[in-house]
């Protein structure tokens, strides 16, 4: 049984031009114990999915317009009125937000924001939460624990404020984390300690995770099944190895093709010619026909094609292309 489940997800931005689908008809599930993987390029819907899921829009002009998110097949957050899903949000499913700047409060020191979270959800004094808050930072490998829960957000370099968002996100040891990319802007040494902690909250507590990134090396390193979204849809899903060494969708082959690799050291890179379709006036048929060298007449058709299992290829692996079907 999922523990959640995505099912035809559609989520709408309002704005002065109109609605814009930001997350079309989308659908998957994740296992318990799982590390999923969206992958895409910027503005592709990675972000708007899993802010749908528990509706950390920031604004009024966004809504999830259709479809289900079932979460331990007893609860459809997509309906669930905001007081139910508040005692949802960072109880049973947490979230580490790409910046940790803004994210976090500037005006708070750090051990009274990871000590909020633990004081809003559970039953304990202020001093039981303050050891609790040490103990979390020792858990993440934040040096100097006692010395820097009164620090604030600014007096900490990077990768120590994702420590701490990822502390709080462990802070009531949720069943599943959504990880909007957590690795950004960070250095290589910095990002592979913060996916080390990542996996070993998993391995050890058995907590899923939604890993969303633009970074196809992050996804090979530690997800067990990948998405890959362009312009609002998934195009193709499958377990990792299969997706990255048996690609089948034209735009997964593209963004496979402009990655750099030992075997191409000095040939140019192979870049995706065009741009994005504009999503207030998204083209018909699939989406990525235009930037596509091998689409013809019946990828620019309505209906939009649907993802499919492709005879040949490994059981849970499916594309949206219509060639050689």
């Amino acid at each position: 049984m999922p523990l959640l489940s995505v099912q035809d997800l559609v989520t709408e931005f309002h704005g002065p031009s109109g609605a814009v689908r930001a997350v079309d008809r989308v659908n998957f599930d994740i296992q318990p114990g799982e590390i999923f993987g969206i992958v895409g390029e910027s503005g592709c819907g990675k972000s708007a999915t899993c802010r749908s899921i528990l509706r950390l829009f920031g604004g009024a002009n966004a809504r999830v317009a259709g479809g289900r998110i079932m979460f331990d097949d007893r609860t459809d957050l997509a309906s669930l009125p905001e007081r139910d899903l508040g005692k949802i949000r960072g109880n049973e499913i947490a979230f580490i937000f790409q910046d940790p700047l803004t994210a976090l409060n500037p005006t708070m020191r750090i051990g009274r924001q990871i000590g909020e979270v633990i004081e809003n959800h559970a039953k304990v004094s202020r001093r039981e939460a303050r050891e609790r808050v040490l103990g979390l930072m020792r858990d993440v490998h934040i040096t100097s624990p006692e010395r820097r829960l009164d620090a604030y957000p600014h007096e900490l370099s990077g990768g120590l404020r994702q420590r701490v968002m990822i502390a709080m996100a462990l802070a009531l040891q949720p069943r599943l984390i959504i990880a909007d990319e957590p690795t950004t802007a960070l250095d290589v040494t910095v990002q592979d300690q913060i996916l080390r902690l990542l996996l070993d909250r998993r391995d050890k507590m058995g907590t899923a995770i939604i890993m969303v990134t633009h970074d196809i090396g992050v996804i090979s390193e530690i997800c067990d099944r990948v998405a890959v979204m362009y312009a609002g849809r998934i195009v193709e899903t499958g377990a990792v190895d299969d997706v990255l060494d048996r690609a089948q969708h034209p735009y997964t082959k593209s963004l496979l093709a402009a990655l750099p690799s030992l075997a191409q050291q000095g040939k140019p890179l192979i870049p995706i010619e065009g741009s994005p379709p504009n999503l207030l006036a998204p083209p018909p048929g699939c989406r990525f026909a235009p930037r596509c060298t091998a689409a013809h007449g019946n990828c620019s058709q309505d209906p939009a094609p649907v993802l499919m299992h492709r005879r040949g290829t490994a059981s849970g692996h499916a594309d949206a292309c219509i060639l050689e079907r």
